[in-house]
């Protein structure tokens, strides 16, 4: 027996700050999360999984018009066999005011309390709690119940977990607990980036099926379980995705516009074949110590070019210059402030408050545009804001004693 586990869908969400490019094909960006369910679809009909599994936001907000609807409904005629759907933060009862009757082949786990279905001619019990509403703040696995006996016993849950890296925290728990319920399997969502946080019993985040935005790069999918005589002894990661978000980062330290421009096609190249016949949506991030200025409009024509030349669709979503100015000597006073100046990094609660006022600007953006913050407050990052800074600081008091 096999069953698919996804989450983390949100159909027809759009491709963050991509609605005003004119230069990427309407037919490659539109509708991706659309595509990408349908390809799940097909995965289920060609390994005849036995159900589905939907861990929450399979929507992404309250629906603009029926039509999100009515196409999960074609598509769940088309699975032609059971899908459990969970409801997560979403997609909760207070968010989703729409509304059309589920397909006869999905059941919906209530959101008022855990709630369980059985599967008894494939001994399979699935025991899950939707949320009533967005902000779910408590742990709702300390509601679910005890295993049942001489039954593959599957949790399925929208959790935060203990480490939401950049997603908000919701329902949180502890894995550790989750072992101890004594279940078989732990279908989560919520976090989009695949997580398997342990195997015995097996306890995974299957990530989105769409990547959406820059950050959310690399191979995006569902797991396909194998189940033998009640045992599970395969996971695997399927990816769905239709189109495919890559991060390229060139060191330009010591590169001249040509040198540049060729590592830049070396990492093309790679994101190409990495793809797997996908369309590339990349992020160019340039780092390193360097005084070029090529023009950014140059550079993203290169890796066009270079993705043709290798056979492949990629398009650059941006260039982020990251590159610390070539360094000037200090003399004086001048050096001796510079020394003070990152003297600072050293001092950890110097920088617990630079982190700390970096979050709170990062709390005012706007949800859909937070995802897409470059906002980096790791030592490296903070280190390489230093000496942009240093280099404007030196660079005004320079300019001042001229005067």
């Amino acid at each position: 027996m096999k069953f698919i586990h996804a989450a983390d869908i949100h159909l027809d969400s759009p491709l963050a700050g991509l609605r005003a490019r004119d230069d990427l094909p309407e037919d490659t960006i539109r509708h991706c999360t659309r595509r990408a369910f349908s390809r799940m679809i097909d995965l289920a009909r060609d390994e005849d999984v036995a159900f589905v599994l939907i861990a929450g936001d399979l929507y992404d907000g309250d629906w603009k018009d029926f039509s999100t609807g009515l196409f999960f409904a074609e598509e769940m005629r088309r699975l032609a066999r059971p899908c459990f759907l969970l409801r997560g933060n979403h997609d909760a009862r207070s968010v989703i005011t729409r509304g059309l009757k589920l397909p006869e082949n999905v059941r919906e786990f209530s959101s008022r309390t855990c709630e369980t279905f059985t599967l008894p001619e494939l001994e399979v019990a699935l025991h899950g709690h939707s949320f009533p509403n967005r902000a779910v703040p408590e742990d709702l696995s300390a509601g679910y119940p005890a295993p049942l006996p001489r039954m593959l016993n599957i949790g399925v849950l929208h959790t935060s977990g203990m480490s939401p890296g950049d997603h908000e925290v919701y329902a949180p728990c502890d894995p550790a607990r989750l072992t101890l319920k004594d279940y078989d399997y732990w279908a989560l969502g919520h976090i989009h980036l695949r997580q398997v946080l342990a195997e015995r019993p097996w306890i995974v985040f299957p990530g989105n099926l769409q990547g959406r935005h820059p950050k959310e790069t690399g191979p995006k999918g569902c797991n396909l379980v194998t189940v033998e005589d009640r045992q599970i002894v395969a996971v695997e990661h399927r990816p769905v995705d239709v189109l495919r978000w890559a991060s390229l980062e060139v060191d330009a330290t010591g590169l001249d516009e040509t040198a540049l421009i060729a590592a830049v096609a070396d990492q093309v190249r790679t994101a190409i074949t990495d793809a797997e016949d996908r369309p590339v949506l990349a992020r160019l991030t340039l780092t390193g110590t360097s005084d070029l200025r090529t023009d950014t409009d140059h550079l993203a024509a290169e890796c066009r070019n270079a993705a043709i030349e290798a056979g492949g669709t990629l398009w650059i979503e941006a260039v982020k210059r990251r590159t610390r100015p070539v360094a000037t000597t200090d003399s004086g006073n001048l050096a001796e402030l510079r020394d003070v100046f990152f003297a600072g990094l050293g001092d950890p609660d110097i920088v617990a408050k630079l982190r700390d006022e970096f979050d709170s600007l990062r709390q005012k953006v706007p949800a859909p545009a937070r995802a897409d913050l470059d906002l980096q407050t790791d030592e490296d990052g903070l280190r390489r804001l230093a000496e942009e800074a240093w280099q404007l600081a030196a660079g005004a008091i320079a300019a001042t004693d001229q005067r």
